[in-house]
């Protein structure tokens, strides 16, 4: 069997990432995607609207879990890559439902490890010596970080402290094992913290903006010193080309943006930027809003990415500063209203009240 010579497959391409990946491939690249995706909470067809009706993109609504369902749409497009960034992603469900995430992040992963070994067995030639399986994971899996210490190389060993980091960990071993077991030609990815367009409002970044916009309190976990590298997403997405291009084989990249910044600065910062794109004399400034509450169990100190590998080997640095990306992400929820209002379904409020509003203020 042979593959075709420019279809590839993302799994989760509604999601966030996933779907700022499948606009700028169909863009910047230009050949096929086919996105496999459940359709979840957070992943949104209305992101992909502009693509909806291209003949080079076409949505499998599927679980990623679904074995036979997987081996179909791998049959039937014969891809020449998956790109694997379908993940239950955010730490504060972990801690309330840590059985989703083992099963998402760790029998997904699996799955679709698997129907994809079983489809490259199936390949020949030329075909299966260009395959590639690119799994998308987080700088999470490596633990915390003190103000002083290094930051996250690719040989830095795992410590997960969330459900969700040891689920994205666990996923990271199993790509690990593909490669060195049965030679799948497996690629993995780590990146920091990621903000920009369609990010589901549950994330700090779009939960502040549309707050603030809206005079509501800004909740700011313990002291909101906790420090993240901030990647911008479309930062990211290039950096997942150039690795699926050009990466070697069985290595993992690092992926950051070079912006590590604390929560409170980061809510400052979009507070100075609401107020000065959306004036409103009833709400005032913006850092009036903002309350500190209670922190969430073991909430990692410090994330810092250690980006020279991807640099070195693949000449892949991030092009886009905190500065200008986080005022292009304001920019887009600002102007978004109508997407903003179909993603805030009922189920999206129980869990904010549920995970911000329940909580004990400080």
């Amino acid at each position: 069997m042979t593959a075709t010579n420019d279809t590839i497959l993302v799994t989760g391409g509604a999601g966030f990432i996933g779907s700022n990946f499948v606009l700028r491939w169909i863009e910047k690249v230009g050949t096929p995607v086919v996105n496999l995706d459940l359709l979840t909470y957070a992943g949104n067809p209305a992101n992909l609207a502009s693509v909806e009706d291209n003949s080079r993109y076409q949505l499998v609504r599927a679980d990623i879990c679904d074995a036979d369902a997987v081996a179909e749409a791998l049959a039937k497009h014969r891809p020449r890559a998956v790109v694997h960034f379908a993940a239950e992603s955010h730490v504060d469900r972990s801690i309330i439902d840590p059985g989703a995430f083992i099963r998402t992040n760790v029998q997904g992963t699996y799955t679709m490890l698997e129907q994809a070994r079983r489809y490259w067995s199936g390949l020949d030639g030329t075909a299966k010596e260009k395959f590639r399986f690119l799994h998308v994971s987080t700088d999470e899996v490596y633990g915390t970080l003190g103000p002083d210490d290094p930051a996250f190389s690719e040989t830095t060993p795992y410590a997960p402290n969330s459900p969700y980091a040891a689920s994205k960990a666990g996923s990271d071993h199993l790509a690990r094992a593909y490669f060195h077991t049965f030679k799948l030609p497996v690629l993995t990815t780590n990146c920091s913290n990621n903000y920009g367009p369609f990010q589901f409002p549950e994330k700090l970044i779009p939960l502040v903006i549309l707050n603030a916009l809206e005079g509501k309190p800004l909740p700011v976990y313990g002291d909101g010193q906790n420090v993240r590298d901030w990647l911008f997403v479309d930062d990211h997405c290039s950096a997942i080309r150039t690795v699926l291009e050009r990466g070697e084989l069985g290595e993992t990249y690092n992926v950051g943006g070079n912006s590590e910044r604390n929560n409170l600065h980061v809510v400052n910062t979009i507070c100075d930027l609401v107020d000065e794109i959306r004036p409103d004399a009833k709400i005032g400034t913006r850092r009036q809003l903002i309350k500190f509450v209670t922190d969430r169990p073991g909430h990692d100190r410090r994330y810092a990415i250690d980006a020279r590998k991807i640099a070195r080997d693949l000449g892949w640095q991030p092009s886009v500063k905190f500065e200008q990306g986080l005022r292009e992400t304001v920019e887009w929820y600002l102007n978004h209203s109508e997407w903003v209002e179909n993603v805030r379904s009922g189920s999206y409020l129980n869990w904010i009240k549920q995970n911000y509003e329940e909580r004990i203020a400080q």
